[in-house]
């Protein structure tokens, strides 16, 4: 399969290289240093799964120069989505399938009048990655799911296509169906990840060790199972228990969300489409939401980053 993840990142270069390395023809598109690196000394990840170095990887900063794809991992950030779309149109072929694999929950109706509603597949990784320096992606996690469907659980040979392929590759990968439920469910367990790590400058660990602040990683996805709930979602409160034993059994002690790992090297945060999300819509359907206006509250100030 012809394949483009984009961007380059802790998300999109992984799963981009497993299935390169499955001898799939995958075109990474990605910026600066991290192009620079790229192009210089290759992809390298270094995973619990497995190392993997590509030494001379598809990489461009120019999606015109690759063509129509089969599949496009989209995997920028939430603050890009629209422009990145904008540059991701040269991808898009008749058949194409954009699968968006962003935080958030609202990535599919932005992407859709930009992309083409039918060529937009919702979908999430449950992956602990970071780019650890330029070119190298660091996977830490043993867990490294990718889900992805269409809201109305229609049939799509280009997905199940796209599924096999990485069924090869080695990768956990499936169809959702129920992916709406599905893409609120990560977006719960990350605005708490993402949020609780950020704003308290901790690993998961001791945040949970700790009384204080493992109850407020709690109040954060019980305040985002609450504003989903009102909004119509099928969502069970036992999830967050589920949520809980997972984080105290399968996670090490030093991850963090990306929100964090951003906030450490002085990156653009997610803020606006993540906890900010959590707070905005709590306002509009009458739901406080105290625990996720502190942690808004606590990195307003440095959503923007300090890179210059």
């Amino acid at each position: 399969m012809r394949i483009a993840a984009m961007a380059a990142g802790a998300v999109g270069a992984y799963y981009g290289a497993r299935l390169a390395d499955a001898e799939h023809d995958v075109f990474f598109v990605a910026r600066g240093a991290n192009l620079a690196a790229i192009r210089s000394n290759g992809l390298k990840i270094e995973s619990v799964h497995g190392d993997l170095h590509l030494p001379k990887p598809n990489v461009t900063d120019d999606p015109a120069t690759i063509g129509p794809v089969d599949i496009v991992l989209f995997a920028v950030k939430l603050w890009d989505t629209e422009e990145a779309a904008k540059r991701a149109l040269p991808l898009i072929g008749p058949n194409t399938r954009l699968i968006t694999l962003q935080n958030g929950i609202d990535s599919v109706e932005r992407l859709g009048p930009i992309i083409g509603a039918d060529k937009v597949v919702g979908g999430f990784a449950y992956i602990a990655s970071n780019i650890r320096a330029p070119g190298i992606i660091k996977h830490t996690s043993q867990f490294h799911h990718l889900r992805f469907g269409h809201a109305d659980n229609r049939p799509d040979p280009a997905l199940e296509a796209f599924v096999a392929a990485g069924k090869a590759a080695k990768l956990d990968i499936g169809i959702s169906k129920a992916i709406e439920r599905e893409l609120w469910e990560k977006f719960i367990f990350l605005t708490a990840m993402t949020g609780g790590t950020a704003a308290l400058r901790s690993g998961i660990g001791p945040i949970l060790a700790d009384p204080d602040t493992k109850a407020f990683f709690r109040q954060l996805m019980q305040e985002a199972l609450a504003v989903g709930q009102a909004r119509g979602v099928p969502l069970d409160p036992a999830y967050i228990d589920e949520r809980m034993t997972f984080v105290e059994t399968k996670t090490v002690p030093t991850m963090k969300g990306s929100m964090a790992n951003d906030l450490d090297r002085g990156g653009r945060l997610e803020l606006d489409w993540l906890s900010g999300k959590v707070r905005a819509l709590g306002r509009e359907l009458g739901i406080p939401t105290p625990a996720s206006d502190t942690v808004y509250t606590v990195l307003k100030l440095h959503r923007m980053g300090t890179q210059g």
